[in-house]
Formats: structure tokens, sequence, C-alpha cells
């Protein structure tokens, strides 16, 4: 009876074990769940922050795009009534500028969301072309008199 009470015991010991660590597993398991569900939302969350970032500096940087062609525009009437030769040189700088321009119309309207790190690299090289584009519509419409 003693060795039956003892077998029993240990059975009840080993089941009991076996019970608790497969609880312990579960939750751990739960816990796991938890946090892959959480950091899927953070990246959702970040993504559509990213893509209103995005959408913003697009809209703003159309503006800018917009304002450049309103320059361009009222510069062609201001070298109309320029020499032959100061003409020329404006008119080729100009069609400079203005090609400059499209092409950073393009490529704003191109890019397509391909992460925080690459879109960092293209806003911040879109935004130093946009800077020296500014800066040589002012060197335009300066005149030397050297």
């Amino acid at each position: 009876m003693k060795n039956k009470l003892s077998r029993l015991a240990a059975l009840v010991f080993v089941s009991g074990t076996l019970l608790t660590a497969c609880d312990m597993q579960d939750k751990k398991t739960e816990k796991s769940q938890e946090v892959v569900q959480d950091a899927k939302q953070n990246v959702a969350e970040a993504n559509l922050e990213l893509n209103k970032a995005i959408e913003e500096f697009k809209v703003e940087s159309a503006e800018l795009i917009v304002a450049n062609e309103k320059k361009i525009a009222e510069f062609k009437d201001k070298i109309a009534v320029e020499n032959a030769e100061n003409k020329a040189k404006l008119e080729k700088k100009l069609a400079e500028l203005e090609q400059k321009n499209k092409e950073m119309k393009a490529k704003l309207a191109a890019y397509k969301n391909s992460g925080n790190g690459q879109w960092d690299a293209f806003k911040t090289e879109f935004n130093h072309d946009m800077k020296e584009l500014g800066k040589a519509f002012s060197d335009l419409t300066v005149k030397n008199t050297n």
C-alpha cells in the first residue's frame, strides 16, 4: 500500500509539473503574440505617419515648383526687352532652369514610399536641389554691372 501511495504521489507530482510547464508555455506564447501584435500596430502607425509626412512634403514642394514656373513666365516677359546678345544668354539660362524645374517636378511625382531611411535621403537631396534652383533663379535676376 505504501508503494502504491508513493507511485500515486509520484504520478500526481509528475502530472502537476507537466501541467504547470504547459501552462507556462501557453502564457509565454500569449505574451509573444501580444508583443508581435503591438509591433505590427506600431509599424502600421509609423507607416501612416510617414505617408502623411511624404504627402505634406509633396504638397509644399509642388507649391515651390509652381512658384518657380511663375518666376519663369515673369522673367520671360522681362527679357523680351533685352538686347539680342543679353537676350540669347538669358534665354539659354532660363531654358536650363525651366528644364531643371520640370525634372524636379517629375522626380517629386515619381517618388514612392520605400521606407524611412530612403525617405530621409530623398527629402534631403530634393531640398538641396530646390535650394540650388532657387539660388539660380535669384542669380539670374541680378544684373551684373561689371
